[in-house]
């Protein structure tokens, strides 16, 4: 019985260190980048109806760590990272010219 509270307290403590990496409500994570600043608001998402693990866990689009990806255009106009959803079809195209003020700002 001391094992099963042992391993329940474990878990717990194992998702919270998950959320604690997480950006809370509120807050922003700032990417610097040649082309403008780009800040990503999980609000903003949360408030399309989407959630953490829909980029974090399945499909794992994005590490949980900041720095841990190496985001390029390239690799968004491959349809990686951000660019997964930012097709044109599921949330505005980020390879059109006319959207790059929606995330680059200077």
């Amino acid at each position: 019985m001391k094992f099963v509270k042992m391993l329940v307290v474990f878990a717990a403590l194992m998702l919270s260190i998950g959320s604690a990496l997480a950006v809370p409500p509120g807050k922003t994570v700032e990417f610097a980048n040649p082309m403008g600043k780009v800040t990503f608001d999980g609000k903003v998402h949360a408030n399309k109806g989407l959630k953490c693990i829909g980029c974090h866990i399945k499909p794992k689009l994005f590490a949980m760590k900041k720095g841990a990806d190496k985001i390029t255009m390239d690799s968004i106009n491959a349809g990686k990272f951000c660019g997964a959803c930012h097709n044109g079809k599921k949330a505005f195209k980020a390879n059109n010219e006319a959207n790059c003020g929606k995330c680059h700002k200077t």
